[in-house]
């Protein structure tokens, strides 16, 4: 099983990134699927979550209108569009894979940086 992210970097704020998320090695169109960040000093948070089939999506409050997570399940990979990125969005983006079953798996992390 391999979560393997992309796309982080470093980013002036105002700015966009769009981090890849691409799966193998177990039935990706049955797991929903999350990104999560954590921040130096902070317990890691849930930013964005996407069903199985992508007929829904919902997102923190602080990334709301911000952030877009879409699937495309014939490429068994996931993104997330990070648009007017503020300094507080700097963190270790981690991808995540939960099914029904309570099944979890995790990427490596990618690092997102905002500043000027």
């Amino acid at each position: 099983v391999q979560l393997v992210e992309s796309g982080g970097g470093l980013v002036q704020p105002g700015g966009s990134l769009r981090l890849s998320c691409a799966a193998s090695g177990f039935t990706f169109s049955s797991y929903d699927m999350n990104w999560y960040r954590q921040a130096p000093g902070k317990e890691r948070e849930l930013v964005a979550a996407i069903s199985s089939s992508g007929g829904w999506a919902n997102y923190a409050n602080s990334v709301k209108g911000r952030f877009t997570f879409s699937r495309d399940n014939a490429k068994n990979t996931v993104y997330l569009q990070m648009n007017s990125l503020k300094p507080e969005d700097t963190a270790v983006y981690y991808c995540n894979a939960r099914n029904l079953y309570s099944v979890n798996y995790w990427g490596q992390g990618i690092q997102v940086t905002v500043s000027s």
